[in-house]
């Protein structure tokens, strides 16, 4: 039976949905809804739709153009991202964005390999080479845990240039990682069901020892010193935090999500405290940043039945430490074409995304007849307290299982209560990958896809 309250919601959202036509002005509202936010944090309903990755592109240009942000912290490696940073500041001998995006291998090398990520690092770079000398640049960096061994490799380079002995000494506690190979889930399996030793001790160790010689390492060079320093700083930092999730990753979800997630969050303070003593001593610059990240890390946990299970998220700890500051927004789909994967590792492909369920924020905002809008949610708002029953939200990560989609793709949400605002497109497409696989060519088809992006 029809929940006789859906109606009554569906008529407060069509009344409050801005429509996006493709229009310059289409953001207009949503920028002023962000006031004088520092930190805004844009999600997306999929790793693998078109739509997500262009809009937030397309909001973030004028975040940076209009508001002065000057950081974008996404949900990536470390060190890949790191990358692509020192191509969009001038920085590397990458000759374009295509090789500066040349870190990321890991799966699902298709959520930054992509058409739209590639368009915006070539605008990013273009962006920072038309300012003027001093300017503040816009940088691009990751927030994720998952390169223990790329973040091993870069320490290493970087003590070898400041410091050969301690680089003698690093290499020596993180061989403790050497009898399991490149696969750190194998070192997890072992170490957390005490089949073996632990590396805690000596990526902890080597952490310390980095900090403790700070000052010593940032004299040496002045601005640069200091931020080759934070680069390597970040990597130990991530090494101790990688080893801790691959410990516990077997233990159960929640333990090891909420290490992610809190990884994600100390990441993004340590960027920011250190942007901050780069650049307000010149410029008297707020630093503000904006973040990229499935909807399941910014949408605030606690509306949520993954946070009444205990699991906290990157959103949830930004707001509860920067409140106002911060503002949360969504992404949703209806149907259309995503790249996923059918198993963790296995090649991207084009799949049909199956028409939202019934009873789903996704099905109530199809019914409301717009192709595509945005829509702010005040919390004293008469469309917030319509949104804030629980109801069915989806979510498809780099793997899409539409033969069990209810239980692998859907939980409950107040979604009032876990964004501010809520961006729709009722049809989507694929994101395009750079290396384009047989099954991705061969998947469902896409009446509209274009030729190229």
């Amino acid at each position: 039976m029809l929940d006789p309250i859906l109606p009554i919601v569906t008529d407060l959202v069509r009344d409050a949905a801005r429509p996006l036509t493709r229009s310059s002005g289409d953001y207009d509202d949503l920028l002023e809804f962000f006031g004088d936010a520092h930190f805004v944090l844009l999600g997306e309903a999929s790793h693998g739709t078109h739509e997500f990755y262009r809009e937030r592109g397309q909001i973030t240009k004028r975040l940076i153009r209009e508001k002065g942000f000057s950081a974008i912290a996404v949900e990536a490696d470390w060190p890949d991202a790191y990358r692509v940073n020192r191509y969009v500041q001038g920085q590397n001998v990458d000759a374009d964005a295509v090789e500066a995006l040349g870190g990321f291998r890991r799966f699902p090398a298709w959520m930054w390999r992509n058409a739209d990520v590639l368009n915006f690092i070539g605008w990013l770079r273009a962006y920072n080479d038309s300012l003027l000398p001093g300017s503040v640049k816009t940088g691009f960096y990751g927030l994720d845990l998952y390169s223990l061994h790329t973040s091993i490799e870069a320490v290493l380079n970087y003590l070898d240039k400041v410091d050969p002995a301690g680089a003698q000494r690093a290499r020596y506690r993180y061989a403790c990682f050497e009898h399991f190979g490149e696969d750190p889930q194998a070192y997890g399996y072992a170490a957390g069901f005490g089949l073996s030793y632990t590396c805690e001790s000596e990526v902890i160790g080597q952490l310390i020892e980095l900090q403790r010689r700070a000052a010593e390492y940032a004299r040496r060079d002045g601005r640069v010193a200091a931020e080759d320093f934070f680069y390597a700083e970040q990597n130990a930092r991530l090494v101790k935090n990688a080893e801790q999730y691959y410990r516990t990753m077997f233990r159960g979800r929640v333990s090891s999500w909420n290490l992610r997630d809190q990884h994600m969050a100390e990441t993004l303070g340590a960027l920011v405290e250190h942007l901050a003593s780069q650049n307000h001593a010149l410029h008297n610059h707020d630093t503000k940043v904006v973040v990229w990240a499935h909807n399941s890390h910014l949408g605030d946990a606690r509306a949520t039945q993954m946070g009444r299970a205990g699991e906290w998220n990157l959103g949830q700890l930004v707001r509860q430490k920067h409140g106002r500051e911060s503002v949360l927004v969504g992404f949703s789909t209806y149907t259309g074409t995503v790249t996923a994967a059918s198993n963790w590792g296995d090649p991207a492909e084009r799949k049909r995304v199956l028409p939202a369920l019934p009873g789903s924020y996704e099905g109530l905002f199809h019914d409301i007849g717009i192709p595509a809008f945005a829509l702010t949610l005040p919390p004293d708002s008469h469309v917030a307290g319509g949104l804030r029953e629980p109801m069915l939200e989806r979510a498809i990560g780099v793997i899409y299982r539409p033969e069990s989609e209810l239980a692998s793709h859907y939980f409950h949400a107040r979604l009032s209560d876990q964004f501010d605002a809520i961006i729709h497109f009722d049809q989507t497409r694929a994101v395009e990958p750079l290396e384009l696989t047989a099954e991705w060519g061969v998947g469902e088809p896409a009446e509209t896809f274009p030729s190229g992006i």
